[in-house]
């Protein structure tokens, strides 16, 4: 909740991996521009994960 951007999404994974935030935003980045597949799986993160 403290590291959130849009949705949350990025920050509450990197808390849960242990990772920075900018990693998993890049990481989510490069899949978004490479593959296409990272807004699909933003958004069923987003839905599917827990507020808090």
């Amino acid at each position: 909740m403290t590291d959130r951007k849009i949705a949350g999404v990025c920050g509450g994974l990197a808390d849960y991996l242990n990772v920075d935030p900018t990693v998993v935003r890049i990481i989510f980045l490069a899949l978004l521009l490479i593959f296409g597949g990272g807004l699909l799986l933003y958004l069923i993160i987003w839905i599917a994960a827990p507020e808090a």
